[in-house]
């Protein structure tokens, strides 16, 4: 994996552990079905892997995410434990 191409996927998305998650996916879905799943989204190289397209798509705003806010009641509610 190119590492100038991880600080800046990692400075566009913010959080290290939704990186991860968005570009294991992506890479999921590149290699499925013997590579013939789904096409990158940007030019490649024959030199290039699969984790530095994934990265390469998230720093040329090629793949998009939305983050998922938490229930406010999630962030304040004490948890309920059940008796038994």
């Amino acid at each position: 994996m190119n590492a100038e191409l991880s600080k800046k996927a990692a400075e566009k998305v913010g959080n290290p552990n939704i990186l991860v998650n968005l570009i294991s996916r992506r890479v999921r879905q590149l290699n499925s079905a013997g590579g013939t799943g789904s096409r990158p989204l940007i030019e490649t190289t024959p030199s290039m892997g699969v984790a530095d397209i994934a990265l390469l798509e998230i720093v040329e705003d090629k793949m998009s995410w939305e983050p998922i806010p938490a229930a406010p009641e999630e962030l304040t509610a004490p948890k309920k434990r059940k008796r038994g």
